[in-house]
């Protein structure tokens, strides 16, 4: 029998942006709530892969450094006093009856009617090339993420990739880097327009399209890469002190498969109203997946709130979703 001050109405899995608005929202609908933080610090991807980066995509900020946003989504979060709970990865999700649902982790158990799951950073890693030299560079100038700008100050740095993150790594290091070149191999960017239109009139030296790095010089740190045109076959020797490869994560979705949760393609397949198919499982952020899922910070806090009123119509059949 679990005892009722054991018992949470919701608890939130992951505490990075889309955690701490779903934190907020249920502490707004009045509901007892718990928030569970595999890393020793809120924050989740934003704080823990690159603080000092400019954020485009939240409503009400033309732009916002990373740990600005997390400093005000946690100060608007802790309103309401959940519970924290960090260094805990939830390992185990089991359904014991109606509107009782056991977390399992390494330190013990934790008991809610619903459960919020927002672990986005949790479910991902950086996605690497098979290249000679790469993986013994790494921590020598090869970086998948940018903590701190600074040890990059005055250095040639080379972006690998053409997504949202590698457009906006070679914007933020233009002025801090002492040269900055992006290659990126596809025939397209897949950044947002207005970002890749500020990319080709900036100082950054853009490689595009047809090129990819082939490999990685150095012996106890980068010296340089060879990039090739895949269209031509030529190759290019670089001299580079740095390389930030950012060409995607990798998904690991099978915990939450293990869980009994419906797995779709590279995400936990929910509904309108975010919920899974386990009855009071819920969930919101990158993690999901649903027909035109939109991955941004500002669609996961929109998927958060709704998840968060479906859930507390689930406790009380009673409440409106607000």
């Amino acid at each position: 029998m679990v005892r009722q001050s054991e018992m949470y109405d919701v608890t939130v899995i992951g505490a990075g942006p889309v955690g701490l608005y779903a934190a907020y929202y249920a502490g707004l609908r009045d509901c007892r709530t718990k928030l569970i933080e595999t890393y020793p610090q809120v924050g989740g991807r934003l704080i823990s892969m690159y603080p000092e980066k400019e954020i485009f995509d939240v409503a009400g900020h033309p732009k916002i450094l990373a740990r600005d946003l997390i400093v005000q989504l946690t100060e608007q979060a802790m309103q309401y006093r959940p519970t924290v709970v960090l260094g805990e990865r939830v390992k185990g999700l089991k359904i014991l009856g109606e509107r009782v649902i056991e977390l399992a982790t390494a330190k013990g158990l934790h008991y809610s009617q619903t459960v919020v799951i927002a672990a986005g950073c949790g479910a991902f890693v950086p996605r690497k090339l098979d290249i000679p030299q790469l993986i013994d560079l790494e921590g020598h100038g090869i970086y998948y993420y940018l903590p701190s700008f600074e040890p990059l100050r005055g250095k040639k740095v080379l972006v690998v990739g053409g997504g949202n993150s590698a457009v906006d790594w070679a914007l933020s290091l233009e002025g801090i880097a002492a040269e900055v070149t992006l290659v990126h191999r596809m025939y397209r960017f897949q950044a947002h327009e207005a970002m890749v239109e500020r990319l080709l009139a900036s100082n950054v030296t853009v490689k595009f399209p047809y090129f990819g790095l082939k490999e990685v010089t150095g012996e106890e740190k980068v010296t340089g890469a060879v990039i090739w045109n895949e269209r031509s076959g030529k190759e290019e020797r670089i001299e580079v002190d740095a390389i930030v490869l950012s060409i995607g994560m990798l998904t690991n979705l099978e915990p939450f498969r293990q869980w009994g949760l419906s797995i779709v393609g590279n995400g936990i397949a929910v509904t309108t109203d975010m919920s899974t198919n386990m009855p009071g499982v819920y969930a919101a952020g990158d993690i999901v997946t649903y027909p035109g899922k939109i991955l941004l910070i500002s669609a996961g806090a929109g998927e958060a709130a709704t998840a968060v009123n479906a859930a507390k119509e689930y406790i009380d059949a009673g409440a409106l979703g607000r």
